[in-house]
């Protein structure tokens, strides 16, 4: 009876539900009244839904594809020396396009590995530079990794300096399955958890909310007097932020929707490293009756992304119309600084010219970028839009066309003053769309900024920020190289630090397998007829030798089980019990949180998901 019983499950797809049998459960139980039915089962569709995008959600562009990897062992002998015990590479040449010398500026690039030979992207990637003719590792940071069939997703965050219009080569490696998680000094400090994470870069400290992970505040390290830009009062019932935005107003101006009125996020996802931060938070903004009205129509994803080397951080957001419905006006570029911090304005022009004083009358529907500034500090915060536009195919036929119109227009105050307020104030808004706007089904609104906190000087200051602007619109230019480059000499890849630390090499990896074998035995038992062991369920991190001690990361699948010592006894245990170790450390983290991707593929057999 048993074994016809667990044939009834042989696959993921027979031990779980998928949407359409939830949204049929949710159904009848909205038929007959069982609303307490109803909720319980739309919590459970929002869990299948997450488990989808996880597994299966395009990863996006890639960047460095996977037939870009070569072997290391191609490479001319003092380099493969060099790169020992990693498998494969590829040679990044970045270009500077526009006559700007680029100094730590940040990458992101999405990566490509094949699956067999990548155990774990976060371990396994490292990267390079080509200094004086010699490879040297480099800070980076690795987030986002997906499997997708026999390959393996992830975005690689590095810094780079490139000289004006030339070019600087980096060396990409991974596959080492002995490699361990890096551990690079960082000049970036991440606090706090969820979305209430306060960061601190060398420029300026950024609070986001507790409550609903908008910006709060910002203090710039430069100013010694303290200066700390944040606005004061209690807002509009909502906790004080200084960006306000994206909201907007329904039709006939009846009430405003706001993602400040968030009890706490809906979604969220908290990427943290030594590089870069970012915090991305996405759902339907509330009524200020929440949840009397609770409408659907216009979906907002946000995302803050702070860098550790460079004083600006970027904002990207896109607002998509869910139905066709009527917006009286909608924004997505809204702050509002108590106090007075600034006692002077700024404003840039559609040829990206920057403008001190107000904005003109016939200028203001064209302006790309705003700011304040104070005369004798010099203090100043400016708003550069990199990307403002409507995109996607609505869903009404070809004889119906939107009436939405995107606005470049502007509303900018000093000296503002609000019933409760503080008698000074500084705001700035961008109302783009008005008028009473129609939009369409499928139509988005994209935009990205950046937003820049450092003195502005009197001299050339607004020189610096068009400069700035070109460099944000002209990144540097990504091209795969050949595997060893002309301009590298096997002489100048001799004597230097070599790639693997201690623990990392390939004479290593015996001890190190060792390891991994001892713990492919200890099993997840919360699953009675297969044998799931904590490596193949993807809950080991990382693995590192100290002599004989040993140093293991491991997590845990969810915050519901948060007592790990039920799993890391046992899997003490059976590492004490390898000759050579003398003791084991094992330590839990929720950074970054599992997810079905880190299951290995006797996980994914054992699991049911090997035909998915």
């Amino acid at each position: 009876m048993a074994a016809d019983a667990q044939d009834l499950e042989p696959t993921w797809a027979h031990r779980t539900d998928d949407v359409d049998t939830k949204v049929e459960i949710l159904r009848r139980a909205l038929r007959t009244g069982n609303h307490e039915l109803a909720l319980g089962v739309a919590d459970s569709i929002k869990d299948t839904i997450a488990n989808e995008r996880m597994l299966r959600a395009d990863p996006g562009p890639v960047d460095l594809p996977a037939t870009g990897w070569h072997l290391t062992e191609q490479l001319p002998k003092p380099w493969s020396r060099w790169a020992d015990g990693w498998e494969l590479c590829q040679t990044v040449r970045l270009s500077e396009p526009i006559g700007q010398a680029r100094q730590s500026e940040p990458l992101d690039l999405l990566v490509a590995m094949p699956a067999e030979r990548v155990t774990a992207p976060e371990r396994e990637l490292r990267v390079a530079r080509l200094d004086s003719g010699r490879p040297c590792e480099i800070c980076s940071q690795v987030y986002g990794a997906v499997r997708r069939g026999p390959y393996w997703f992830a975005h690689l965050v590095f810094e780079a300096d490139v000289p004006a219009a030339g070019q600087a080569v980096f060396l990409i490696c991974c596959g080492n399955p002995a490699a361990e998680l890096p551990d690079y000094p960082s000049r970036l400090s991440i606090r706090g958890e969820g979305v209430g994470v306060e960061i601190e870069t060398p420029h300026y400290v950024a609070a986001l909310s507790r409550q609903m992970g908008q910006l709060e505040s910002l203090t710039p390290k430069w100013h010694l007097g303290g200066l700390r830009l944040s606005t004061h009062g209690n807002g509009h019932g909502e906790p004080p932020n200084i960006d306000w935005a994206h909201d907007y107003t329904t039709a006939g101006a009846f009430q405003k929707m706001r993602v400040t009125n968030w009890a706490e996020c809906p979604h969220y996802e908290v990427v943290r490293g030594p590089l870069c931060a970012r915090v991305r938070r996405f759902g339907f903004p509330h009524s200020p009756v929440h949840p009397l009205f609770t409408p659907s129509r216009f979906f907002m994803d946000l995302t803050y992304t702070f860098y550790a080397g460079v004083p600006y951080f970027l904002k990207d957001g896109r607002m998509e119309a869910t139905r066709d419905f009527c917006a009286h006006v909608a924004r997505d570029d809204e702050w509002y600084f108590g106090g007075r911090p600034f006692d002077a304005s700024l404003w840039m022009d559609e040829a990206g010219r920057v403008h001190e004083g107000p904005v003109p009358p016939e200028q203001i529907d064209h302006v790309w970028g705003v700011g304040f500034y104070h005369r004798q500090s010099r203090d100043s915060l400016f708003a550069i839009y990199l990307d403002h536009h409507l995109e996607g195919s609505p869903t009404a036929g070809p004889e119906t066309t939107s009436k939405a119109k995107l606005y470049q227009h502007l509303d900018v105050t000093l000296d503002h003053a609000k019933p409760g307020q503080p008698p000074h104030a500084s705001v700035w808004c961008r109302p783009m769309l008005r008028d009473s706007a129609w939009l369409q089904t499928g139509l988005s609104l994209v935009q990205r900024n950046a937003y820049l906190l450092a003195p502005y000087p009197e001299q050339g200051g607004a020189a610096g920020l068009e400069a700035l602007r070109e460099r944000l619109l002209a990144p540097l230019i990504v091209a795969v190289d050949a595997p060893a480059p002309a301009d590298w000499t096997d002489e100048a890849a001799e004597g230097g630090q070599p790639l693997a630390r201690i623990g990392e090499r390939p004479a290593d990896w015996p001890r190190k397998r060792a390891l991994w074998e001892a713990m492919r035995e200890v099993r997840e038992d919360q699953f009675n007829t297969v044998d799931a062991s904590l490596v193949d369920m993807g809950y080991i991190y990382d693995v590192r030798t100290h002599g004989d001690d040993i140093r293991v990361v491991m997590t845990m699948p969810h915050r519901g089980r948060p007592k790990y010592n039920f799993l890391a006894q046992p899997l003490r245990a059976r590492l004490e019990q390898l000759p050579g170790v003398r003791s084991v450390v094992v330590e839990l983290t929720w950074e970054p949180a599992w997810t079905p991707n880190r299951l290995t593929d006797v996980g994914r057999r054992l699991m049911g998901l090997a035909e998915e």
